[in-house]
């Protein structure tokens, strides 16, 4: 079964991996080799997020438990939008500097940061909460869509990079 849950926590695993592999580079051609890839795979995968995983949590997503602040599809997804915005403008800013230096360092940094509090987030609230709500059907589906998104946008082929605006994107996608 390609269950999208599954699938993000792939490409989860992926983007963790690849910061310790930026870590590991000694030369700025070597952090060129890995950033590169890196960075357009974190704008590829907000993309995915926002085109497959999101629209299904606003429609079948979420904790209907009285009381429970947990759960509300429409705050994960705000919150999911603007921390890929955060994401995108780090990764947009690391891309005026040169490789290596101090402010290509400094953006880099800002989008580990702000990745790594994202997938914590998305783990901890957005992730159990569809999984609580969702048939395997529908996550089989959704990670159907998942894989032909990716293959659809390899290395990054048609992905904008562009913030969005989470209030219009949720109206859009309810």
């Amino acid at each position: 079964m390609a269950d999208i849950i599954e699938l993000i926590y792939a490409d989860h695993d992926w983007l963790r991996r690849a910061f310790f592999r930026l870590d590991d580079a000694t030369t700025d051609e070597e952090l060129a080799a890995v950033w590169d890839v890196l960075s357009t795979r974190l704008d590829t995968h907000a993309d995915a997020e926002e085109a497959v995983f999101y629209p299904a949590l606003l429609k079948h997503g979420g904790n209907d438990e009285p009381g429970n602040p947990e759960g509300d599809p429409e705050d994960e997804t705000e919150d999911a939008i603007t921390d890929h915005n955060a994401i995108r403008d780090a990764v947009r800013r690391s891309r005026r500097h040169e490789t290596g230096t101090d402010d290509w360092f400094e953006a880099v940094h800002a989008a580990r940061k702000e990745n790594g509090t994202h997938l914590d987030e998305e783990e901890r609230e957005a992730m159990p909460d569809f999984i609580k709500s969702a048939s395997l059907e529908l996550r089989h589906e959704l990670g159907m869509q998942w894989l032909r998104f990716y293959a659809e946008h390899q290395a990054g082929r048609g992905i904008s990079a562009r913030d969005i605006d989470a209030d219009t994107y949720i109206e859009q996608n309810s």
